[in-house]
């Protein structure tokens, strides 16, 4: 268990993180119990295993800054056992022995040892090390995995005799099914009810999931898009709205919309994790034109200003048009039109031409903006916790009133939150 927390909580955005990074970790734990300095049984009783954050190192303590937040003194001995494994690895058999001088700040370990008598340091045993850019080229690498080889959705229906699962993929004009298949080795976690961190997932079976729960997989498709053997399977209950903004609460972090199918007032909460983006009015334009079916390609200056409906809602205080922040024009090698690479199925990607625009915060919205966003259900107080949230849309409810078209918005955010996109589900 200690290990897996040293591989668990290297800080992974979403399903960004990818689960083989808990493969085998069972046997890397055991591993760790026999490979480790031996504890007599009257120590056990003060025995510590906390894992985390180096903070800072000063002779031979370090600074522990542990997953749970706390800051721990860890005492490094002339007995302690240094060891360093790489993100993934299985096995302490393929530990390599370090000494002091190479654990550095960032840098993620698991101290086994002892409480000191202050009751406030630890005597470390043992001390497994996981390099900070390691675990940065390991995460830059899953991310990129996620990209090329997944896909997600809402889940449509769910065959456990097959072990199979049908999704409904988000398309912007068009609907496609992806059937996902399981095997014995598929990894599946759940979302956390009040929690948008991947980090925070638990395991989970697919008796588990029902129909209308949203679903990411990771795998290998066959030749004509329609099915995919699942290595990894991350789902969870979310909840798609699209509506107007009624009231912003910077200083509690939420924000109150309402909703256009419900016709009620819904109140979401806004974290660090949360992800904001405005599009340029262009490209809301040419999603809103996908919607009523006409081809992107004739999504020109004159028919892109005829889009919008005389009656649809403006607001002479919005600034949807804006991405909030500088360079906001610059979406990606085809300008604010572009829409992204096309995915498996032909249709652009929205969520990929969101990657590449800058991140937007609470003061770049306003009240009267209209937002479509994907929360969280189950969190504080009931309160749903936004993972997408996305500005500048009217032309897009135009085009597709309500949750039908917010739907097109994925839950999964495949970036990290310097510089990309912020960290999600």
């Amino acid at each position: 268990m200690a290990l897996r927390k040293l591989v668990y909580g290297v800080g992974y955005s979403a399903a960004a993180m990818c689960l083989s990074l808990w493969a085998g970790i069972g046997a890397v734990a055991q591993a760790a119990q026999t490979q480790t300095a031996p504890q007599p049984a009257a120590q056990s009783a003060s025995s510590t295993k906390p894992v985390g954050t180096i903070k800072a190192i000063s002779g031979n303590t370090i600074t522990l800054t542990t997953d749970a937040g706390t800051d721990v003194t860890v005492l490094v001995q002339e007995a302690t056992k240094l060891l360093r494994i790489a993100p993934g690895q299985t096995d302490l058999k393929g530990a390599t022995p370090i000494q002091f001088p190479d654990v550095q700040v960032g840098d993620r370990i698991l101290v086994r040892g002892k409480l000191a008598d202050d009751g406030k340091s630890v005597l470390a045993a043992s001390v497994i090390a996981m390099k900070k850019e390691d675990i940065s080229q390991k995460q830059a690498q899953d991310r990129e995995e996620w990209q090329k080889h997944g896909a997600g959705g809402l889940v449509n229906s769910v065959d456990q005799a097959t072990a199979s699962i049908t999704i409904s993929l988000p398309a912007i004009g068009e609907k496609k099914n992806l059937a996902v298949h399981l095997s014995k080795d598929t990894i599946l976690r759940r979302y956390a009810p009040d929690s948008v961190k991947f980090d925070d997932a638990k395991p989970s079976t697919i008796d588990q999931i029902k129909p209308g729960d949203q679903l990411r997989a990771r795998g290998s498709r066959n030749a004509d898009g329609t099915e995919l053997t699942a290595v990894e399977i991350v789902w969870g209950a979310f909840r798609n709205i699209a509506g107007t903004i009624s009231a912003i609460d910077p200083s509690a972090g939420t924000v109150t919309l309402q909703d256009l199918t419900t016709k009620k007032p819904v109140t979401v909460k806004i974290t660090s994790e949360s992800q904001i983006r405005k599009l340029p009015a262009q490209m809301a334009q040419r999603v809103a034109m996908r919607l009523k079916g006409i081809p992107a390609e004739a999504a020109t200056p004159a028919a892109e200003g005829a889009a919008r409906p005389a009656n649809a809602p403006q607001n002479p205080n919005s600034h949807g048009s804006q991405t909030g922040g500088p360079g906001a024009g610059a979406v990606g090698a085809r300008g604010a039109a572009g829409m992204g690479r096309p995915t498996g199925n032909g249709s652009p990607d929205l969520q990929q031409a969101m990657n590449r625009m800058p991140p937007a915060t609470l003061s770049d919205l306003q009240k009267g903006d209209a937002v479509m966003l994907v929360a969280m259900e189950g969190g504080s107080g009931g309160i749903p916790t936004a993972i997408t949230l996305l500005g500048g849309v009217e032309p897009i409810l135009q085009a597709s009133p309500g949750s039908n078209a917010s739907t097109i918005l994925s839950p999964w955010s495949l970036g990290s939150q310097a510089g990309g996109e912020a960290a999600a589900p």
